[in-house]
C-alpha cells in the first residue's frame, strides 16, 4: 500500500462520493477472473485494490470524526503493524 495513492483516493472519495470508489473496485475484482493476465498485472491490480479498500477505511474514520492526518497515520501504522506480525 502506498500512503500518497490512498490519500489522494481519500480526497477524491471527499470530493465526490466513494461509490465510484467502489464501483472500481468490482470493475478490478472482475478483470481478475481474465485468465490471460499475468501475475505481474495482478499484482499490479491487486495493489490498486488494496489502496482503494486503504481509503475507503481512512474515509470512514474521517466520517466517524477523526482528523485526516490522525487517520491516514492510524491506518498505515495498523498495514505496518500486521505486516510485521
Amino acid at each position: 500500500m502506498k500512503l500518497q495513492v490512498i490519500k489522494h483516493l481519500t480526497s477524491f472519495i471527499e470530493e465526490y462520493d466513494q461509490d465510484y470508489v467502489l464501483e472500481t473496485i468490482e470493475t478490478l475484482e472482475a478483470l481478475t477472473e481474465v485468465s490471460s493476465l499475468k501475475d505481474e498485472e495482478l499484482d499490479v491490480i491487486g495493489e490498486l485494490i488494496s489502496n482503494m479498500y486503504g481509503a475507503l477505511e481512512v474515509h470512514k474514520m474521517i466520517k466517524e470524526g477523526t482528523q485526516k492526518k490522525e487517520a491516514l497515520n492510524t491506518f498505515m501504522k495498523r498495514v505496518l503493524g500486521s505486516i510485521d506480525q
